[in-house]
């Protein structure tokens, strides 16, 4: 089952025109920043010249781009950037245009630069990519000339067999080749010149990882190591298909096996490539993570993590929480190191410089540098991604352009940024509206927020007209194929589920359920674990949830399976299964808009927070 990738493309570092960013901002830097000066003298290292001791590589980062190749709409589509004066600028960013520009301007003056990723790069896609098997975002980071990224966990939305075609080409086993090629057949589909790595996914069979656990960029004497993983708990958030005879293994013991393994092969500079992340204490890409202490502003998942990761490992890039952060977190030695986030959707990317030191082959710690920096879409566009988009967007285009529906105005989903979103609602109501169209007793809809993907936008993506919902931006909202599924569970169980939305696995970061119309509930967040929901509260259209009596509860397949720490949703009874979310979001949105009565953004007020 093991996928070597073929690097069809030879290792271009030595003789392409290597770029990244002219300016590092320090570690703590708000808007400050200073050049990475390949001349600069290090402590101990003397300065870095044809002879020297120590060399900077320079390591480009991103995560989470989630097949974003057109600029993320609405507040999907912006960072919020810390003003000198302390307030707070929204800039719009992203897109592979603009990605592509920043990663080659960046990489100029930098004859030592290896570009890496953490995971996400496919899954969770807008129609441009998702509607074609992410084919097209392959295609773009070969172009940007990605060295070397880790498995997310939506590289295995479609199962480790799609995956493989990913790392090693070929066309669609049910939907074949998408575009032709000489002679009018099929023109294959090449696959990624960068190995996918997956130290912590094997076969359950075999034992054996299922794609390379590590990867080594070498140059000119200098050579780096990385190790690839995935959050250990990728099988609780994708759903069963997608994983169905892997293994998915311990991230610290994982990566602390591969780190001896290399330092036995005398690569003794590691930088680990991890899906996991952490929640910042602030939403501004270019705030003091190490304020008032190292890793002070961190929270999350990846604090553990980084605190028992070997001190072999001299960085950490990651993701999966889409957020932004550049900290230094102390190793189990007490020796701060770095560990980086930017964001996602091609919005930002981080760059970093490693010292090296030619004599120990290892990175001099203590001259690790890092900055987030704004992909801007004020910059020029690169030409060749122009090309590629327009390219896909013409086979695209008869699927994507159809209007489905209408709106008044902005309708946020993924970017609203609180507990309830009213894209959230919106969603909720057709997926009950469709569940009733199959069994007239259906009662509510439960909706999971990692479900939507983006926002409903009321300004015109294209020529469509402001207020204009396309397939193609429904899509982007909800690209996962579930189905809408019916299943009867208690009272009881039903305040069990909304419980786990903030205990068990869900507790450190909460998971607060889209509801349908007609549910309400108080969220209590100055309580702790499952009390934060008030159970005496709950009410369905006005009448208390009776712990005795049977609910026909509509939610997605992913849901019904106890997807995202919902076990007690994966317990229910007699089950119908629906059409696709997709379908059932689009025929809600046809049936009850027009251009003369869009509908209004739902307010949001299902759910009675209290802080």
């Amino acid at each position: 089952m093991s996928a070597i990738p073929k690097h069809r493309r030879p290792r271009r570092r030595a003789t392409r025109v290597l770029a990244v960013a002219a300016g590092l901002a320090t570690v703590g830097a708000l808007a400050a920043s200073l050049p990475a000066s390949a001349g600069q003298d290090h402590p101990g290292g003397g300065s870095k010249g044809k002879h020297s001791r120590t060399v900077d590589v320079q390591l480009l980062s991103f995560n989470d781009f989630h097949g974003n190749l057109q600029p993320p709409a609405g507040s999907s589509g912006q960072v919020t950037e810390r003003q000198a004066d302390g307030s707070e600028k929204k800039i719009d960013a992203g897109g592979v245009e603009y990605l592509a520009t920043s990663l080659r301007t960046a990489r100029k003056g930098n004859p030592y630069s290896v570009t890496a990723a953490a995971g996400d790069l496919i899954g969770a896609s807008p129609l441009l990519s998702g509607l074609f098997h992410d084919e097209p975002t392959v295609e773009a980071m070969n172009k940007l000339d990605l060295d070397v990224t880790s498995v997310g966990n939506h590289e295995f939305d479609e199962g480790a067999k799609e995956l493989a075609r990913m790392q090693n080409g070929g066309c669609h086993p049910k939907d074949g080749c998408f575009e032709k090629g000489k002679g009018g057949k099929g023109k294959k589909f090449e696959g990624a010149d960068y190995p996918y790595l997956a130290a912590n996914v094997t076969d359950e069979k075999t034992g054996k990882p299922i794609l390379k656990p590590y990867w080594v960029w070498k140059h000119k004497g200098v050579k780096v190591g990385f190790i690839g993983v995935t959050l250990e708990g990728t099988p609780d958030i994708v759903s069963a298909d997608g994983v169905k005879g892997l293994k998915f293994h311990d991230e610290i013991e994982t990566v602390n096996k591969y780190a001896k393994i290399l330092d036995r092969q005398g690569v003794k500079s590691i930088v680990t490539l991890i899906h996991e992340g952490g929640v910042p204490k602030s939403q501004t890409y270019n705030y003091d993570c190490d304020s008032p202490g190292a890793g002070d502003g961190i929270s999350g998942p990846i604090t553990t993590i980084a605190k028992g990761i070997t001190p072999k490992v001299d960085a950490l890039v990651t993701g999966h929480t889409h957020n932004a952060y550049v900290c230094t977190i102390p190793d189990p030695a007490g020796k701060p190191r770095m560990v980086t986030s930017a964001s996602s959707f091609g919005k930002l990317y981080t760059d970093t410089t490693l010292t090296y030191d030619r004599k120990t082959k290892d990175i001099v710690r203590t001259s690790v540098r890092s900055a987030n920096h704004v992909v801007s879409r004020e910059q020029a566009k690169a030409p060749d991604m122009t090309s590629l988009i327009s390219r896909w967007d013409k086979l695209a285009a008869p699927v994507a352009n159809k209007a489905v529906g209408y709106v008044s105005g902005d309708i946020p989903g993924r970017g609203a940024g609180v507990p309830e979103s009213p894209l959230g609602d919106l969603i909720s109501d057709a997926q009950l509206a469709h569940a009733k169209s199959i069994d007239p007793e259906a009662d509510l809809a439960l909706m999971n927020p990692g479900g939507i993907r983006s926002d409903i936008v009321y300004k015109a993506s294209g020529s469509e007209g402001d207020g204009v919902v396309t397939y193609g931006e429904a899509f982007t909202v909800q690209p996962f194929s579930n189905t809408v599924n019916l299943v009867d569970l208690t009272g009881a169980q039903l305040v069990t589920g909304l419980k786990q939305q903030v205990s068990g696995s869900n507790e450190a970061s909460p998971k607060i359920l889209q509801v349908s119309e007609g549910l309400t509930y108080t969220l209590d967040m100055t309580k702790t674990g499952a009390d934060r929901v008030v159970a005496d509260s709950i009410k369905l259209n006005g009448k208390a949830i009776d712990p005795a009596a049977t609910y026909r509860v509509a939610m997605n397949s992913f849901l019904a399976g106890g997807g995202d720490g919902f076990a007690e949703l994966g317990k229910g009874t007699k089950p119908v299964v629906g059409s696709d979310d997709l379908k059932a979001f689009n025929d809600y949105l046809t049936a009850n808009s027009s251009a003369d009565k869009p509908i209004a953004p739902p307010k949001a007020d299902r759910i009675t927070i209290v802080k």
